[in-house]
């Protein structure tokens, strides 16, 4: 194939209208986007002989959170933990992505409904694209500030503990503590919106074999 006929198709591919089901599966993944909005996205848990219930951070799109008895905030005690160790506390005004994450989210909203009414392969990729794109920077600025939250420790704190990482996904043993991080609801809400948006693509990309075949 040369260069122009590469082109050719590629260009032909682009202009693909999307069928009617793509733009239904692509409303469906705006439906299935809003709670990313309302959950967690992710959710940790701290579970030691002290406390055997466990403590729970829930990290919004837009705030931390974490659970909360009667008797006890658990993010205010797992502050008082940190504090112990050296570690810095966890203030909602150091996380500039509860700035930007809630705008993204509504971009993408606004951009995959742009998509469904103009009808173009075009626009939809461009909203797959971005999305791949924020994913994968959320989720390494993610790992970064665990890794900096733990490797950034006070020299002069009365529990002294080897710098680590807290887990990305998993389970961890720190110190006396099993610390559970793992996917929340606004994660899940992230996954089926990727996932319909692919699957929007994929059946209008059904035509792009005999267009490219006719451009040939």
């Amino acid at each position: 194939m040369t260069v122009k006929n590469f082109l050719v198709s590629e260009t032909t591919f682009f202009e693909l209208p999307l069928s009617l089901k793509s733009r239904i599966l692509i409303l469906v993944a705006v439906v299935a986007l809003l709670p990313a909005y309302f959950f967690p996205l992710w959710n940790m848990s701290f579970f030691s002989n002290q406390y055997t219930d466990g403590l729970v951070l829930h990290i919004y799109s837009y705030q931390l959170e974490g659970g909360k008895t009667p008797n006890r905030d658990d993010l205010r005690e797992i502050n008082s933990l940190n504090h112990y160790i050296g570690m810095r506390p966890l203030l909602e005004s150091d996380f500039s992505e509860f700035t930007w994450v809630p705008l993204v989210v509504g971009l993408l909203i606004i951009l995959a409904l742009r998509a469904m009414v103009l009808g173009k392969m075009s626009n939809l990729v461009d909203v797959f694209v971005l999305f791949v794109y924020f994913g994968a920077f959320s989720m390494l600025s993610f790992y970064h500030r665990l890794y900096m939250y733990g490797h950034n420790l006070d020299p002069t704190a009365s529990i002294k503990v080897q710098p680590f990482t807290p887990p990305f996904f998993g389970s961890k043993q720190i110190a006396n503590f099993t610390v559970n991080s793992f996917p929340a609801v606004g994660s899940y809400a992230f996954f089926a919106f990727a996932i319909l948006l692919l699957l929007a693509i994929l059946l209008s990309a059904k035509r792009a074999k005999p267009a490219k075949q006719a451009a040939a």
